[in-house]
Formats: structure tokens, sequence, C-alpha cells
């Protein structure tokens, strides 16, 4: 077998140790021959009558990630996905039907297909390593567990935890999986292998009950209470997803036939839903976003750059704690707060202990881990202990001389070679760099609020930012968990300069007399988390405010803010932070207040149905995204899709704009703006938007966009990896990396992007 995945040796016990082990890759994954791999491992097995046999990865790091995602775009039609569930189905079966026991040892992932193997042992034995996850997040990339992970789990680990599980595609711990029973011991890694021999000698597992408590014992054993229990879940799927993914509906008939139907018609339930999924248009637009961002973490890469190792950050306003937040924690740096008051020092590490304290408490973190990562952060008034930083991130408001005193001081105070990266929003980089005595380290870092939870970060390097400088940015980021996109150094960048329009459409609806609550339902209802004029509540009126005349002044009269707003400012209306703007807010939520329209001078006089409201916002933001990209903002469509959806959440399931308007057609989404500009002409479509309708092209049928002038830069010196060897299967990434359709069981987190109001930021000098 020497072409296998598997090495069999067999002991003088008679016991199999299969060792899992994909040659030349980082990851073991389930490949096209793995069945075929595995029924001539168990047919070997068998003729040689072994007693037991334990299955162990030869990798370091995994046990199995999952299966091989490239394998589902090989897809050609509906039948040959059930083709590739049912045959899992069939080897997995044949593990079921052996005559000795089989046990899987686990340490590291055991993921999607590679715990649906598990799932198929006799028994499961895991390390008690932090590295050691198991879980099924296939719901990520729009599909079901295809490989009779709906069928076996529930009867493991109950109803309502295989629900949770599946609609979330959360990862478990190695303690919380024996906790539920998932797994028949957690070990250190040490004994793992002697542990699960023990287990293969006891002989064949008797069918175990799930550790229910009281309540859910009552509600999973009668056909009234799953019935409450499968409601409830589809309810919950319905209010957080909008109806824009079938796999979480898909995935709760395959769970509830797990127990209402015979066993045969209840796996046939699981491949069906995962035939259809597989070809299903929202399915191939997550799977396209995590290629996507696959091949990303390839792109400007030098690994000679030197590490960043210290960092601080100016302001200690929510962005500047978030920054410092994922320094500490993500990257594992130590970070140094800057802020002119001792209580916004405070702030800033309270935010981090909040966090931290979660996790301590859901035994996430241990008391002196946290305790460990808060001595990462340390804060000051002036500019002590910044003499040996390699980074300093300012996160203050939108005043160009304030940066550019910043420049100053940190050129003064710190290292010749300390980068000074700029969390501005809509201020071009050559700007802030124009005084700069080293402008080669100057940069922009923009990252998302909330900072913790946003997986995108806009690098933008200006014309004389060092190719040098980039690479380190770009690998910090990625050290903190963040999707890097490099973009054009223009006012406004990439996210900012697609959003603004977009809000600006919104506020006119509103002007106009359409419903704050129906325009906010209109854009929710399209697939966005939140509306836009919530949005703008969250991201502060009175930022919106200050960006606009920096986005008009260097773009021109189409990114005028309507007047009106100057009014919610003047009346201290500037959002959720002041407890009203166009909501109020209370401890109970939030509700229109309807006094905004009477300060606005608007009469509520609804005119459009929803869809109308939809278009013209969403056609706003699509005719800058094209110009973005002709204009070099961008290098490519498939950046433009990653920046807009890990950014400002626009729908996942459709891609992002450049698939959308692919999806649509060139020539249909300029004629539909078009129509909108015979009465106002800011909607006409921009003149590479014509030219591509015209031709009948689509983006991605466009030759690459010429490499902007920083991107020039880096490839004298940064080239990009051409092999395989660090793609990754969907289910080993990280959540902030995949895209997660809205989970049922977890409250929707705005998207915001801002550089904080708050009051310490306001101060920073």
């Amino acid at each position: 077998m020497t072409d296998s995945v598997f090495s069999l040796a067999i002991d003088e016990q008679k016991l199999a140790v299969v060792t899992i082990d994909v040659p030349g890759e980082k990851m073991n994954t389930l490949r096209d021959s793995f069945a075929d791999d595995l029924k001539a491992l168990l047919d070997d097995a068998k003729q040689q009558s072994v007693k037991g046999m334990v299955f162990i990865s030869g990798k370091s790091d995994n046990f199995i990630a999952g299966a091989d995602v490239k394998m589902l775009d090989n897809v050609q039609s509906r039948d040959d996905a059930l083709a590739i569930s049912e045959l899992c189905h069939r080897a997995f079966f044949d593990m079921k039907k052996l005559p000795f026991p089989t046990v899987s040892a686990i340490h590291g992932a055991a993921l999607g297909g590679g715990l649906e193997f598990a799932l198929a042992c006799d028994y499961r034995v895991c390390t008690d390593s932090d590295i050691t996850k198991l879980g099924l997040p296939e719901v990520q990339l729009g599909l079901l567990p295809g490989g009779g992970g709906t069928q076996r789990l529930p009867k493991l680990v109950g109803l309502q935890k295989a629900l949770e599980w599946t609609l979330t595609g959360k990862q478990i711990r190695a303690k919380q999986a024996k906790k539920a029973g998932l797994v028949d011991d957690c070990v250190p890694q040490t004994v793992l292998l002697k542990v699960a021999k023990e287990f293969a000698l006891k002989g064949k597992a008797k069918a175990a009950k799930p550790k229910l408590d009281r309540i859910s014992q009552l509600l999973e054993s009668n056909p009234f209470g799953r019935n409450i229990i499968f409601k409830k879940a589809q309810e919950n799927v319905l209010k957080k997803t909008g109806g824009h993914y079938p796999a979480p509906l898909a995935i709760i008939k395959a769970i509830r036939a797990s127990v209402e139907l015979d066993e045969l018609k209840a796996y046939k339930t699981e491949a069906e839903g995962f035939a259809t999924l597989v070809m299903s248009s929202e399915s191939k637009s997550l799977r396209g976003i995590f290629f996507a961002t696959t091949e990303m973490k390839k792109e400007w890469r030098n690994d000679d750059a030197p590490a960043i190792t210290k960092t601080a950050v100016l302001g200690g306003g929510l962005m500047g704690a978030g920054i410092a937040h994922v320094s500490a924690v993500k990257a594992g740096v130590p970070v140094r707060i800057k802020d002119v008051a001792e209580q916004g020092i405070s702030n800033a590490m309270n935010y981090s202990y909040k966090i931290l304290d979660k996790k301590q408490k859901r035994r996430i973190l241990s008391k002196a881990e946290l305790q460990q990562t808060m001595n990462r952060i340390t804060g000051t008034t002036n500019y002590s202990g910044f003499k040996h930083i390699d980074l300093v991130i300012e996160a203050v408001f939108e005043d160009l001389s304030l940066k550019q005193g910043m420049v100053a001081d940190v050129e003064r105070e710190c290292q010749d070679n300390t980068i000074f990266a700029s969390n501005t929003s809509s201020l071009p980089i050559s700007q802030i760099a124009a005084q700069a005595a080293r402008p080669e380290n100057v940069i922009g870092l923009h990252y998302f609020s909330p900072v913790e939870k946003m997986p995108l970060v806009e690098i933008i390097p200006h014309e004389g930012t060092s190719a040098e400088t980039i690479a380190r940015i770009v690998n910090f980021a990625r050290k903190q968990g963040k999707t890097p996109i490099v973009v054009k150094d223009k006012a406004g960048f990439y996210v900012n300069r697609i959003l603004a329009p977009y809000v600006n459409e919104a506020a006119n609806l509103l002007l106009a007399g359409e419903p704050i609550e129906k325009i906010d339902a209109a854009l929710v209802e399209f697939g966005f988390p939140v509306g836009p004029l919530a949005l703008l509540d969250e991201v502060g009126i009175d930022i919106g405010s200050k960006i606009a005349p920096i986005l008009e002044q260097e773009l021109g009269e189409r990114f005028k803010a309507p007047d009106a707003f100057s009014r919610l400012i003047d009346a201290k209306r500037l959002g959720r932070k002041t407890g009203r703007g166009f909501y109020l807010y209370d401890k109970k939520g939030k509700k229109v207040d309807g006094s905004v329209y009477e300060l606005l001078g608007v009469s509520p006089s609804p005119r459009l149905n929803k869809s109308e409201i939809a278009k013209r916002c969403v056609s706003q933001m699509l005719n800058e995204a094209a110009r973005c990209l002709d204009e070099g903002i961008i290098a490519s469509p498939r950046d433009g899709d990653i920046g807009a959806i890990f950014g400002i959440g626009f729908p996942p399931f459709l891609g992002g704009p450049f698939s959308y308007m692919d999806k649509l057609g060139a020539n249909k989404v300029s004629s539909e703006m078009a129509t909108f500009a015979n009465f106002n002409p800011v909607f006409a479509p921009c003149a590479p938007l014509v030219a591509m309708a015209d031709a009948g092209a689509s983006f991605y049928q466009l030759e690459p966009a010429q490499p902007s002038t920083a991107e020039v830069v880096v490839e004298q010196t940064v080239t990009a990896t051409q092999d395989d060897t660090d793609v990754e299967p969907v289910e080993s990434i990280e959540a902030e990396e995949v895209i997660v359709p809205p989970a049922p069981t977890n409250e929707a987190e705005p998207v915001t992007d801002t550089n904080s109001a708050a009051a310490s930021d306001d101060k920073v000098k």
C-alpha cells in the first residue's frame, strides 16, 4: 500500500496501528482515493485477523482536517455530488461492520469529514492539547456534513448540541468534547496511543446514550418535545439568516431524519441534501470566498522581512483598544498604549480584560493565561518605553495636522526603522507622510470595528513606502488573525469609498420621505447584517460627517453628504454612543425615534418598495466598486469581493460586488443604473461598466488589473509562493478567516467601520 495515505503496523497482540499521512501535505484531508484506500486497508486487516485497530495521524498538529474542498469544485452535476456522499456512507458503514473494534486517536484538528471518520469508529480518544479541536463546520461553506455526521452526532451528544454545533460550525475543545460524550477519553499526548490501544482491546462498543440533563432528556425522548426543538431551531435560523442560506435548513431536516426515519431513509436525506447544496449558488459563492482567502495567504509574502515583536498604539478609544487587543492576544506581542489621560489607558486595558475574562469564565483560558496576556499590555501618557518599538499604530480622529504631528513624534522618540501605521479611514497616506523625515516607514493600516471580530484590514502604502515596510505589515496583520488587502493610496481607499455612496443614498431616500425602518429592513432583506442608517448610528453620525468632506474634496460631488445631517450633530444625536441618532437606544434595545423626522424637516411618505430601495443603495456601491477596480485602487475583482464582504458585510451568499455584478450581467447592472440616472445623474454607470456591458464581458474574465504603484514596489522583492503546500482545507481555517452565515444561536454583530470618537481618542496629542 505504498501509494495509500494509510500505513499499517500490527503488534504482538494483533493490534493494528494505522498511521494516516497524506504524502507531501501539511494537512491530512479526505480525497478521491480515500474510500478505496480504506477498503483495501480493512480487507488487509481482516485477512491478518487483527483484534483491534487504532487510527492515528502522522502529522504533528492534525488528525484529519476535513475534505479537500477542491474536490467539490470539480463536481459537474448533482448526481456526482450525491455519489460522493453515498461513497462516504458506504465506506463508514464498512467500518461499523468490522469484526474488530476501531479507535480514533485524535491529536489536533478532527473537523468535517475528519470528525465523520472518527464518528464511524467504535471509540474516540483525544489529547487534552489546546490544538485539539473537533467539529462539523460545513455550514460555513453552505454545505451540510455529507459523511454521516448529521446521523451519528445526535446519537452521541443529543439533538440540541448536534443542532448547535452543526448550525454554527463551532469547533469543540477537547475537554468539552469529553464532557458531551463526543469522545470516550481525553488524555495527555504522551499516552494517547497507549490509551487508544486499551480501548481497542475492549471489544466492539455498545450504543451509548447521550449525556443529557433532565430537561433535555424530557424534550428529546418524545415526538412532542422533539417537535419543539426543531421548530425553535428553524425559527432561529430564519431569523438570523433571513432565509438566504439553505444549508442550515437542510441540516435541520437531516438531523430530524436521524430520529424520525429508518436508517437508510435518514442517510438518504443527508446525501440528497448534501448533493443539492453542493450545486447551489450560495455554496459556490462561499467556496469561492474560501479559495480567494486561501490564495491571498500566498501573496505579499517576504519571510525574510524583520518580524514585528513590539508594538504601540496611539489612542485608547474603541479602535485603539481593539487594535491593542488583537496585537497582544492574536499576535502575542507586547503592546504599549499611549493616551493623554490615564482614564483612556485604563479603558483600553479594561476592554481587553473583559473579553479575556469571558473566555476565562467559559474555561477557554486559565487565570494564569489571562494574566500572562494582560501583562503584555501596558500604558503611558508620554512616549516612555517607545525607544525599541517596531511598529506604532495611531488610532485617533481624522485630523491631518494631528496625524502629521504624531509622525514627527514617533520619528523623534523611536528607532530609525520604526514603522508608523495610520488607522485613518479616509485621509490619503501620502498627506500624512508629507512632512516625514523617513516616509519609507509610513503606511496605512485601516482596521474595522469591532477590531477583534472583523477579519479585514486594508494596508495602504503611499508611493514612498518601502517594500520591506509593506511586507512587515502584511506579515503582522496575518499574525493578528486578519485578512489583509493592499489598496492604492487615495481618499477613502476601497471599503469606505464604496460604503459612502451607499450610505448617502440611504440618507437621500430618508430625506425623500422613506421611513427609517423601511430603508434598513430593505437592505437587511437584501442580505446585509444591518441597514445603512443603523450602521451610521453604530459608526457615529459625527464620524461620517468628518469623513464625507474629505471624500468630496478628493473625489467629487457624488460623495457629498446631505446638509440636513448637520442638524443631527447640532442636536447631539450622534448614534448609539449618545443614546440616540436615527434610533433611540436603551437597555431593552433600540427603536426608531420619530422626532428625527421633524428635526430633518421630513414627513414620512413611503413611495418605493423594498426591492427598489435596495437596488438604489446597492447600485451606488457597485458603481463605485467598478471605478475602484478601473483606477487600480484594488488589484483584482477578488480583492474587491473579499474587501466588501469582510469589511462591510456585503452578503457572502452573493459572493461580493464583482461576483454579484457578473451574476446579474454588466448589461443589466448598467441599464438599471442608467434608468436611475434619469432622475439623478449621480447614478450614471461609470465608463468601465458601460464598456464592459457593450463588450458582453464580465469582471472575472478580464485580464488581471495592472498593479498599483505600491504593488509594483512590493513585486520587486516579494514573490508569491507558487506551490500548493500552504493551501489548507476549509475545516482548518479559523472562524475569522472564513465567512460564516449568521449563526442561529448568536446575535449578529453590527458591521461598523470607524475611527472611534471616544473621548480619549479626541485628546491624544
